[in-house]
């Protein structure tokens, strides 16, 4: 009779944790910043139809990195838990706290019970009167959580982009700063390997924000022309030295020519669940 073959529970554990990161460091960073009129996301996602940032309720926001199915299902899971502990309690009793407490416990049982963890990363954020009262807490894969301030980046090279953010980022940054220091995070892996960023033209980026100034469905998607145009304004300031050397050479930049014209900013259409189960990077 042969003997049954046996693995420590500390082994099994960490055999977990390493399948769940390589799976998350596969996928693109995404990144959460606070600045003076509320919280931006920033993600790479050239996919129309998969979203990385959604609305939870009407002051909370989520963000995800990793598998796709997975983090869509904890999404949809969200957003139930959130409107029937409004329509059982109070409107009020509905945080970024208790969501962030509620996925925890959620992946955490995945983690220690199911043969595969949730390969997974995600964020929620609530945008309170004032940036004292802003909330952003990162749950990880086995269901830890931390509560982070300023800013925050999962997935991907996180570590690196993190670094990045903490060297560029200040309080009061207005939505155009915020935006420029996002995206020169996400490219610090790339340039500190010598290599090109990632494509970061608006087609390829997943922006929204959650807007202070608003006092219900603070969530708004930033896409089109006024992405665009946010984009143009938050690039690094090279463009005066360019406008600076084109008069000194008598040949200056003609005018207007990465002027953008500001368009209706686009509602968030929702979250459609395709066939695909992976994540869109």
């Amino acid at each position: 009779m042969s003997m049954p073959f046996y693995v420590s529970p500390e082994q099994v554990m960490k055999d977990k944790a390493d399948y769940a990161r390589k799976g998350i460091a596969r996928g693109r960073s995404g990144v959460v910043i606070q600045y003076a009129g509320g919280i931006l996301f920033v993600a790479p996602n050239p996919s129309r139809a998969l979203h990385k940032i959604s609305e939870i309720y009407d002051r909370i926001a989520f963000a995800a990195v990793g598998r796709y199915n997975e983090y869509e299902n904890l999404r949809k899971a969200g957003v139930t838990y959130a409107d029937v502990t409004g329509y059982q309690f109070d409107r009020r009793d509905v945080t970024a706290r208790g969501i962030a407490n509620w996925y925890a416990q959620q992946l955490g049982t995945i983690f220690t019970e199911s043969s595969k963890p949730f390969e997974v990363e995600i964020i929620v954020a609530e945008v309170g009167e004032n940036m004292d009262a802003d909330q952003i807490y990162r749950i990880t894969f086995d269901g830890s959580v931390a509560d982070e301030h300023g800013f925050a980046a999962i997935g991907g090279q996180a570590d690196q982009v993190s670094t990045a953010l903490k060297e560029s980022y200040s309080p009061e940054l207005s939505l155009t700063e915020a935006l420029s220091a996002a995206l020169t995070a996400l490219s610090a892996p790339a340039s500190t390997n010598g290599g090109e960023g990632p494509d970061l033209a608006a087609s390829q980026l997943e922006v929204a924000i959650l807007d202070r100034t608003r006092s219900h469905r603070t969530f708004r998607r930033l896409s089109g022309p006024r992405l665009e145009e946010l984009l143009a304004e938050s690039r690094p300031a090279a463009g005066p030295t360019d406008s600076a050397s084109s008069a000194e050479s008598g040949s200056p930049l003609s005018a207007g020519s990465d002027d953008t014209a500001i368009g209706p900013t686009a509602p968030d259409d929702g979250n459609p669940t395709p066939g695909t189960s992976t994540d869109p990077d």
